[in-house]
């Protein structure tokens, strides 16, 4: 084992959870793999991989064991997290971190894993996500950032979605990946001419390359981060250039992980809070006009419908979906509701995530298939996520495309209440008019007797991207209903 006082090592680590079935269940970690890595040679110097016991060995359901193979037979006889916390808090407390995806997850079950045993979590020296700096650095050239991807991209076998095998391939990915682009910064002109580097992939450009001769810092900004994509249209990357070093002036080492580990050395690990899908917060680095106007699909110019970034409150951008510089809302009459109201989602805290299913028209369809599009392209190029079209289409099954509308629910003190409002047609002296419905309590039976299937409603709703737990998409969410 290494000495305690020698932290120097590159701590990669994977974590293997259940996967979470009903509300409030969370994560249970069932297995810890890790490996040090002397960062000087890249070579392992250490190992450790434990399976673990989870509390409750129901969290393991079928979804979970078909996730990494993982059974409750299995780990029955496997110690606690609180037998291995020890271990963990040696391996990982004041080392450089690293793994894939880990700042959006595996950071955070580990830190609910220790709160769990009321016990202060291990800190990093700083941390190396392979999702992030690899999306950056070397980009789409292998497809999606999966780590499957990437390993088949170079033909390291399959990935095994077991703890310590993952961090191993891992580790392989990031040397195939420093040694390409080594290769590239060495004779950059010869490369490019030949298209061996990949357009999608994220190198300096024209204006960075200038500022760096004119003594002036490039902008760190990730070059999505302004840019609007419309349907239909090419990606438009900007014209590289290499950047030319000066005569007798020293050229970087690549493979140096100083400037990075100072760079990320003071970032705090994300939250619960940071991993929520709807916190985030508008920036102004691109002009967004907030507006309550809802468009009727037939208004709705598709070629005028564009992404732009937001940050996340830490870490990773978000994306908002406009229309003319102005956040897209669309209202639509009359939708026939083919499966009534739905609890069986949850949000990140456990609270029931009410949906219904509603038949779409044509107009709408084209309308959500181009927000799909655009909005699918810009996560395609910042994430591993798996992508869900809004359209659901289904050949054969009624012969009508549907989407999900959802009715957020928020909690106040020991109550909890849906934001959505909800008004219900009448008749006042003979004409039509509308009668907010008042409901005294959170009663999701007495909100089923309105939403009825077959019944028709007119729908004002937002349409949000999230990209959570690698899943990605877009959610419309009702802000206003109005029921027959």
């Amino acid at each position: 084992m290494v000495s305690n006082t020698d932290r120097s090592e590159i701590a990669f680590f994977d974590l293997e959870t259940t996967v979470p079935t009903r509300p409030g269940q969370g994560f249970a970690i069932l297995e810890f793999g890790s490996i040090l890595v002397c960062p000087r040679k890249l070579v392992e110097v250490n190992s450790y991989e434990t399976l673990v016991r989870p509390h409750d060995l129901s969290h393991i359901s079928t979804l979970s064991v078909r996730a990494n193979g993982i059974t409750s037979d299995a780990v029955i006889s496997a110690p606690s997290f609180s037998d291995i916390a020890d271990k963990v808090f040696d391996i990982l407390h004041g080392r450089i971190w690293a793994g894939h995806n880990i700042n959006r997850f595996d950071c955070v079950r580990l830190r609910e894993a220790f709160a769990q045993i009321n016990r202060a979590p291990p800190e990093p020296k700083g941390i190396i996500d392979s999702l992030a700096l690899l999306t950056q650095r070397f980009g789409r050239r292998a497809g999606d950032m999966k780590m499957a991807s990437l390993a088949a991209y170079f033909g390291l076998g399959k990935q095994s979605h077991r703890s310590l095998d993952d961090v191993r391939m891992n580790l392989e990915v990031l040397k195939y990946c420093a040694t390409v682009l080594f290769l590239e910064s060495s004779l950059p002109d010869i490369f490019t001419e030949n298209s061996w580097v990949s357009p999608n992939a994220t190198t300096r450009n024209r204006s960075n390359a200038k500022a760096a001769l004119d003594g002036t810092s490039p902008s760190t900004s990730p070059p999505s981060s302004s840019r609007n994509i419309e349907p239909n249209h090419p990606i438009i990357v900007t014209e590289q250039t290499p950047e030319v070093p000066e005569p007798g002036r020293s050229q970087p080492d690549p493979f140096n992980m100083g400037p990075l580990v100072d760079k990320i050395e003071n970032e705090p690990l994300q939250s619960n809070e940071a991993m929520d899908e709807e916190s985030y917060t508008a920036t102004a680095s691109h002009t967004i006009t907030e507006t309550t106007e809802f468009l009727e699909p037939d208004e709705v110019s598709v070629p005028s419908v564009t992404v732009a970034a937001v940050p996340f409150f830490r870490g990773p951008q978000k994306i908002q979906i406009l229309h003319r510089d102005a956040s897209l809302q669309i209202r639509c009459n009359a939708l026939k509701v083919r499966f009534g109201l739905s609890s069986r989602f949850v949000d990140h805290a456990g609270r029931p995530r009410l949906s219904f299913v509603v038949d779409v028209s044509p107009s709408l369809c084209n309308v959500l298939d181009a927000c799909d599009n655009v909005a699918k392209r810009f996560v395609d190029s910042e994430s591993s996520s798996e992508w869900r079209p809004v359209v659901s289409r289904k050949p054969g099954f009624y012969n009508s495309p549907t989407v999900r509308l959802q009715l957020p629910t928020v909690t106040e003190g020991d109550n909890a209440r849906w934001t959505t409002e909800i008004y219900q047609k009448g008749s006042s002296s003979g004409s039509p008019s509308l009668q907010r419905v008042v409901f005294s309590r959170y009663d999701v039976a007495e909100l089923e007797a309105l939403i009825r299937p077959g019944s028709f409603v007119d729908v004002y709703f937002s349409l949000e991207p999230y990209d959570y737990q690698q899943n990605a998409g877009i959610r419309l969410v009702a802000k206003k209903l109005v029921v027959d």
